[in-house]
């Protein structure tokens, strides 16, 4: 596959107080291709405390590829899941949405969960849900 039908794919995450920077910076980096920056905000929680949001825009081809072949991994049952609940995942918009889990992304893993969201704009002309939601289907099961 040349090219990936996403104009770009987000990836985001929260970094608490009671959490690693470190830990929660290398569980988002398990998508992401070598050396892609992470934008960092701090903002406060509703009680004062610290919130740290780490995100990412990925817009080159290779980069998206990454990222969801990435997602493609998920454990066969997963993935199948997945695929079946892409009506409820894809929207109006063409964007894809799909949560990720933070503890088995640090531990090198792709699993739905929480924790790390991915929202990606899918390419399709004319911009229709479900031409978005074949084209979703397509790479996944390409990759």
């Amino acid at each position: 596959m040349s090219s990936v039908p996403f104009h770009y794919v987000d990836l985001r995450t929260f970094c608490y107080a009671t959490e690693d920077e470190a830990r929660v910076e290398a569980a988002l980096r398990t998508f992401l291709p070598e050396d892609v920056p992470i934008e960092r905000v701090e903002t406060e929680g509703h009680h004062g405390d610290r919130i740290l949001v780490l995100s990412t825009r990925l817009e080159r081809a290779d980069e998206v590829r990454h990222v969801l072949s990435q997602v493609a991994s998920l454990e066969a049952d997963e993935r199948e899941r997945l695929l079946d609940e892409l009506d409820e995942r894809v929207d109006e918009n063409c964007s894809f949405f799909l949560t990720l889990s933070k503890q088995a992304a640090f531990e090198g893993r792709a699993e739905r969960g929480d924790g790390i969201t991915l929202r990606g704009k899918v390419e399709a002309y004319p911009a229709e849900k479900e031409l978005a939601i074949k084209h979703v289907r397509e790479t996944l099961q390409e990759l």
